[in-house]
């Protein structure tokens, strides 16, 4: 739904590409054959997308799953290893948080909880299946990954194209920039290479049916973050504070004691990746479609 095959220009020449849907079961078995291992990362993602397609967040979510699974299990493919997210505990009792907190849909009226939800509901099925039918059952749950090319849903591509956008409209040294609430909140973002490096340990060392939070434990609050992504064009920002989303999370940093414990350690500085993101969103905003895609 929001791939590019030019992302696979590099290695195109390694790997097998199907073309297929997650709902589709056909399509998913005939695309686990032959594997020793299966590694489930289809959803559909974006903030955005939580509030206008809930109900095509959830079909993706839980026929996704029970399709991987079975397709796993026809094939008697003994390892499987499922991307969840943080979005399966909603506002955290604890900062830093573990992967033994509770998993729970604080308002089933909201439809921003159509993804928590579906992903609490893969790791339910994930454990579950684990125990009976894989030998290797592993879950990481990523936080706020960013980089270069990966979707404009987030909020740091929109945040990039706002202040493109702004920066355009104004030849002022500042400039009007809106961001939600105060400011105050805070999210701990990880570069996409740590993040890389973070599930391929889970991958290799980790143990079966455990859970593992993938990110980094430095804590950025919002409004620093929109300081920095537009003093990268070279302005300065005068905010504008609007009222924030309902169900939106206060905090949000993950306790990554358990994913250390297998060697992993992020490198990367919010302000590193911002260096390399910021100019690669101002230069390509080209790429960003106009409307949502059709499922």
């Amino acid at each position: 739904s929001r791939g590019a095959m030019r992302r696979l220009v590099e290695v195109e020449d390694r790997i097998d590409c199907v073309d297929g849907d997650i709902r589709d079961p056909k399509a998913v078995l005939n695309a686990a054959a032959g594997c020793d291992s299966l590694i489930h990362l289809a959803y559909l993602n974006g903030t955005e997308f939580f509030y206008s397609k809930p109900e095509l967040v959830l079909e993706i979510g839980v026929k996704g799953m029970m399709n991987t699974l079975e397709a796993a299990m026809h094939y008697g493919i003994r390892e499987f290893v499922l991307a969840s997210s943080s979005e399966v505990y909603q506002t955290p009792p604890v900062i830093p948080t573990p992967e033994t907190v509770p998993l729970i849909v604080p308002d089933i009226s909201n439809p921003r909880y159509s993804y928590g939800g579906g992903k609490i509901i893969s790791e339910l099925l994930a454990v579950n299946y684990g125990r009976r039918f894989f030998e290797r059952m592993l879950i990481f749950r990523p936080h706020n990954v960013y980089g270069p090319d990966m979707g404009w849903e987030h909020v740091i591509p929109q945040m990039v194209l706002r202040a493109k956008k702004a920066v355009e409209e104004s030849a002022g040294d500042e400039v009007d920039f809106a961001i939600q609430g105060d400011g105050q909140e805070t999210r701990a973002f990880i570069y996409i290479d740590d993040f890389i490096d973070g599930i391929m340990r889970v991958i290799e060392a980790g143990a079966h049916n455990e859970i593992y939070h993938v990110g980094t434990d430095r804590e950025a609050r919002i409004i620093d973050l929109a300081a920095q992504i537009v003093q990268r064009f070279g302005r300065r920002p005068h905010f504008r504070h609007l009222p924030l989303t309902a169900g939106s999370t206060p905090r949000r940093c993950p306790d990554i004691t358990k994913l250390r414990a297998l060697g992993f350690d992020p490198r990367t500085t919010l302000a590193e990746g911002l260096d390399r993101v910021v100019p690669w969103y101002r230069d390509n905003a080209h790429l960003c479609p106009s409307t949502s895609f059709n499922l």
